[in-house]
């Protein structure tokens, strides 16, 4: 484990293939550990420490594309280092060691590439330990039409927030007889009142002016009917906000006809993990959405999108969806006005076209399109 100012010196240039062709570690011995900060940056903003999961496949080619935009900004951030091991760690089988828990409880921040969990018994989800763990109530996932990228609309600017805890990832199931598995889900009172909460809050504090409640409350009275009868009675403390709720599959055809008319969705998290990936493919794909878990006493950071180890090393892969996680991460950190450039750089090196990576149709690598944003920068 190793801490790298985002404000170093680098000793050298950075060579996707050549750092996948090695292990992960040597994208940290590929950058300077020289400490060059300013005096006037040192006394005017205290540096952060922020844990960093690199992740497998493309995770350490879009990881260092964000070190860079940060050193290029000399956002006053101080990197923590720490890898996920290929075997299990604990006794409950998970992949995620305790020193890197407790890291992320210490600094209160991480930011995490895209990790795979292997296939086998024994091992444990690691997003899902990430939230057990720690936790991380809330998924929050905006989603914003890019110019320049191409997709059936143009207008589409709404957020999903998605209880991260319980529902039916509670992970209880079992087999009662053969053929016959049942699965467990779980509501909560206290997970549908913070979950409602946070809506409403992040929705005020946004600016935002409606918050829907997506459910299933017909179908399952009790369980959605909770979660429902909860979002009613918070909605009540927060009259600026307009109030609406509908049935999720309402909310599906709803989104594919006219996604404008939605802004602020809050709901349990089956129902969120689907829709706030029905969004992200209305403004082009999981490659161009940022994901935040928040929880009470920290928060995670990253890019939900696959490991793609086929393009690893290959100069392929766009680092937009975890570029735009670490902004949702300063301003999380009420260090916007890093973050607002952050996004302006993007957003015109992907309006421009010039420099896109070929996802988004563009015929750029990953390393024109870093150089363009940086450039703009």
């Amino acid at each position: 484990r190793d801490r790298v100012s985002t404000q170093s010196t680098w000793g050298h240039q950075f060579q996707s293939k050549k750092m996948l062709a090695k292990s992960t570690k040597t994208l940290f011995k590929t950058l300077s550990l020289a400490r060059n900060f300013s005096s006037e940056q040192s006394v005017n903003r205290p540096v952060s420490t922020v844990t960093l999961l690199p992740g497998d496949g493309i995770g350490p080619e879009i990881t260092e594309a964000v070190l860079q935009i940060f050193a290029e900004l000399k956002v006053p951030i101080e990197w923590e280092f720490h890898q996920i091991g290929k075997t299990v760690q604990t006794e409950e089988g998970d992949l995620i060691s305790v020193d890197t828990i407790n890291s992320i409880q210490r600094n209160k921040f991480a930011l995490k590439g895209p990790f795979t969990t292997p296939i086998g018994k024994g091992f444990r989800s690691l997003n899902v330990t990430l939230r057990k763990k720690l936790k991380l109530y809330a998924n929050l996932r905006p989603a914003v039409t890019i110019e320049g990228v191409p997709c059936l609309y143009n207008n589409v600017n709404c957020v999903t927030i998605r209880e991260n805890t319980e529902g039916e990832y509670s992970g209880l199931e079992h087999r009662v007889v053969p053929g016959v598995v049942e699965n467990l889900k779980i509501i909560s009172k206290k997970a549908c009142t913070d979950i409602a909460v946070y809506a409403f809050e992040y929705a005020r504090k946004m600016n935002r002016k409606k918050v829907i409640a997506c459910h299933k409350a017909g179908v399952m009275r009790l369980g959605d009917g909770l979660f429902l009868d909860t979002c009613r009675s918070i909605a009540k403390e927060y009259p600026d906000i307009h109030f609406e709720d509908e049935q999720v599959d309402t909310v599906c055809m709803k989104l594919a006809q006219n996604p404008s008319q939605f802004d602020v969705m809050v709901m349990p998290n089956l129902y969120g993990d689907i829709v706030s990936d029905l969004c992200s493919g209305l403004v082009g794909g999981l490659g161009l959405t940022g994901s935040g878990n928040i929880g009470e006493n920290c928060s995670v950071y990253e890019a939900v999108h696959g490991s793609a180890p086929d393009i690893a090393g290959k100069n392929m892969a766009n680092p937009t969806a975890l570029i735009l996680s670490s902004c949702l991460m300063l301003d999380h950190m009420a260090l916007s006005s890093y973050s607002d450039r952050i996004r302006g750089a993007v957003y015109d090196v992907i309006k421009e076209g010039k420099y896109t990576t070929r996802d988004i149709g563009g015929k750029s690598g990953t390393n024109d399109y870093l150089k363009a944003i940086i450039g703009r920068l």
